[in-house]
C-alpha cells in the first residue's frame, strides 16, 4: 500500500512547526539579551595607588567580555599618586565612547577628578564636591604646591580630556594651576563661553564679537572646586543624582542588570601591603642585616626573605614589578647565603647583596627605570623611593647592632626536654681547632670581624667571633673563652 501522500502533508507541518518554535525562541533571546543590558558598577574609593590601577585595568579586561555594557566609576576619593591616577585614566580611555558614566559620591579631588573627567559622562551626589588638582609634595613642613614644570604635562592631559568630551577647557585648567583668571562671557548672540584673562583680551579686540556681561568664575590665586549644582551649571555633570539607579533612570536604562565588581582579596592585599610597605622593607633589612653579622641564627634571615618578598610580590600584582626587579632581588638574596655560609667574615657578598636587595626594591615600587624628563613627577617617586629603602637600611642597621648587642645573649639556647641531665656545667665539648688554643693566646685578625671572622692565632688561622663589636683587619686580638666549639676573642690592648 503507498502511504507517501498522507505522510507528506504531516512531515511538512511538523516542520515549519519546528521552525517557527525555533524562531520564537531565537527571538525571545534577541530580546532578552537587548533588555537585560549589564551594567558593572566599580568602586573606586581611598587613595589613589597602584593597586586601584592594576583593578580597574582588570575591569577593562573583564569588560572586553561584554562590548555593550556600561562601567559606572563610584568615585569617593582624596587623591593619590599621580603617575596611577595617568595610569588610570589611559586604561578608561580604552572604554568606548559613551559606555562610561562616572558618579562621583560625595568627592573626586586631586587624581580623583582626573578620573571622574576620563568618563565619557559625569554625574554627582547631591553635596559632592569635584576638582582641585594641583600636585602637592609632602615635606617636612607640610605640603607644597609644585611649580609649572609639574602643572604643565598635567593641563595637557586636562585639556585632552576636556576636548575629548566637551568641556571648558578654561575651567579644567583652572583645576590645575592657581595663575589662571576665569571669566563668564555671555554674548549677543545667546552664546556663554568660559576663558582665562588672555582669551579675554583677544577677543575684547576683535570688535564683531559683542559682550552682553562678564563675570569672575575662578579668580587669581584659587583653584577650582566645584559642587554639584556649579558643575551642572559650568557643563560638566549631566545630573545630579541621589542614587546609581536614579542615574541609569536619567540615562535612559530601565531594564537592565546591576553587577558590582569589587576588588579581589589579592587586589586588596595589594593595596594593605603597599601601605605597610615601608615598615616590611624596614623589618626585612633588619633580618638580613642581624643574618649577616651573627650567622647561623636562622629566624631573621628567614623573616628578612619573607618581608621582602611580600613587598616584591604586592609590587608585581599591582604591575610596577617585573622579572627584572625579581632577579635583581634573588640574586641579592643569594650573595647574602653566601655571606653566611660560604664566605663568612669576608664581606664583600654580604655587601653586594645588600645593594642588589635595596636596588631592586627601589624598582619594584615604580614602573619606570630612569626618571623621563617629560614626566618630572617620576624624579620625585624615584627620590622618595630611595630615601624610603635607604632610610630603612640605616634604621636596620641600627636596630640590628642593638639586637646583637642586647637580644641576642638574653635568648636561651636551650630547647624542652627531655635531658639526661638538668644541668651540663663544667662539660666540655673540644674540636680539633678549640683544643689548640687556649684562653690568653693572642694572634691576628686576618679579616673584619663583623662579629664573626678569621683570625691567625699560634700560627694557625681560625675561625672565631668577637662579643658584638667590630674589629678591623690587621687588628692584634686575644682569645679570652672558648665556649662549645667557638673561639671568642676581643681587641688586644698594647702592653
Amino acid at each position: 500500500m503507498n502511504r507517501t501522500p498522507i505522510l507528506q502533508p504531516a512531515c511538512i507541518f511538523f516542520l515549519c512547526l519546528v521552525l517557527a518554535c525555533t524562531g520564537w525562541l531565537i527571538a525571545g533571546q534577541a530580546k532578552g539579551d537587548e533588555s537585560g543590558k549589564k551594567v558593572f558598577v566599580v568602586p573606586v574609593s581611598g587613595t589613589v595607588d597602584p593597586g586601584m590601577a592594576a583593578f580597574i585595568k582588570r575591569v577593562h579586561r573583564e569588560n572586553s567580555k561584554h562590548p555593550d555594557s556600561i562601567v559606572i566609576l563610584e568615585i569617593d576619593t582624596p587623591g593619590g599618586r599621580v603617575d596611577s591616577a595617568l595610569d588610570i585614566v589611559d586604561t578608561m580611555l580604552k572604554f568606548p565612547r559613551g559606555q562610561t558614566i562616572a558618579y562621583v559620591s560625595p568627592m573626586a579631588l586631586s587624581a580623583g577628578a582626573m578620573i571622574a573627567l576620563s568618563c565619557s559622562d559625569l554625574a554627582m551626589a547631591p553635596g559632592s564636591t569635584i576638582g582641585d588638582v594641583a600636585p602637592i609634595m609632602q615635606t617636612g613642613e607640610g605640603p607644597r604646591e609644585l611649580g609649572e614644570k609639574f602643572q604643565s604635562p598635567i593641563r595637557a592631559k586636562f585639556r585632552a580630556l576636556a576636548e575629548r568630551n566637551g568641556y571648558p577647557a578654561a575651567l579644567v585648567e583652572a583645576m590645575v594651576t592657581k595663575d589662571k583668571e576665569v571669566f563668564e562671557i555671555k554674548t549677543d548672540n545667546g552664546e556663554t563661553l568660559y576663558l582665562d584673562s588672555e582669551q579675554y583680551e583677544d577677543m575684547v579686540q576683535n570688535e564683531e564679537i559683542a559682550i552682553i556681561s562678564k563675570k569672575t568664575v575662578v579668580p587669581k590665586g584659587e583653584l577650582l572646586t566645584m559642587h554639584d549644582s556649579e558643575a551642572m551649571s559650568y557643563g560638566f555633570s549631566s545630573m545630579t543624582a541621589e542614587s546609581l539607579e536614579a542615574v541609569l533612570e536619567k540615562f535612559g536604562l530601565s531594564d537592565y542588570e546591576l553587577r558590582r565588581i569589587e576588588p579581589t582579596w589579592s587586589e586588596t592585599m595589594t593595596r594593605f601591603i603597599d601601605k605597610i610597605a615601608p615598615i616590611l622593607v624596614l623589618i626585612g633589612l633588619i633580618g638580613l642585616y642581624i643574618e649577616v653579622k651573627a650567622p647561623g641564627f636562622g629566624l631573621p634571615g628567614a623573616v628578612g626573605v619573607l618581608c621582602l618578598s611580600l613587598v616584591f610580590f604586592s609590587q608585581y600584582l599591582a604591575g610596577l614589578a617585573d622579572y627584572t626587579e625579581f632577579f635583581i632581588l634573588v640574586t641579592g638574596i643569594v650573595l647574602i647565603g653566601v655571606e653566611v655560609f660560604v664566605l663568612p667574615g669576608f664581606g664583600i657578598a654580604g655587601f653586594a647583596g645588600m645593594v642588589l636587595i635595596v636596588i631592586g626594591i627601589i624598582l619594584a615600587m615604580q614602573d619606570f627605570v630612569l626618571p623621563d624628563p617629560s614626566l618630572p613627577w617620576q624624579k620625585d617617586i624615584l627620590l622618595e623611593n630611595g630615601i624610603r629603602v635607604l632610610g630603612s637600611y640605616v634604621l636596620a642597621m641600627i636596630a640590628g647592632l642593638v639586637f646583637i648587642r642586647y637580644v641576642m645573649p638574653r635568648i636561651p639556647s636551650s630547647r624542652e626536654g627531655p635531658y639526661l641531665a638538668s644541668s651540663l656545667k663544667g662539660a666540655k665539648a673540644e674540636t680539633r681547632e678549640t683544643g689548640m688554643v687556649r684562653p690568653g693566646d693572642t694572634g691576628v685578625a686576618i679579616t673584619f670581624l663583623r662579629p664573626s671572622g678569621k683570625a691567625e692565632i699560634n700560627n694557625e688561622m681560625f675561625d672565631v667571633i668577637t662579643e658584638n663589636q667590630f674589629i678591623d683587619k690587621d687588628t692584634p686580638v686575644k682569645v679570652i673563652d672558648i665556649r662549645g666549639n667557638r673561639i671568642i676573642v676581643d681587641r688586644r690592648e698594647p702592653e
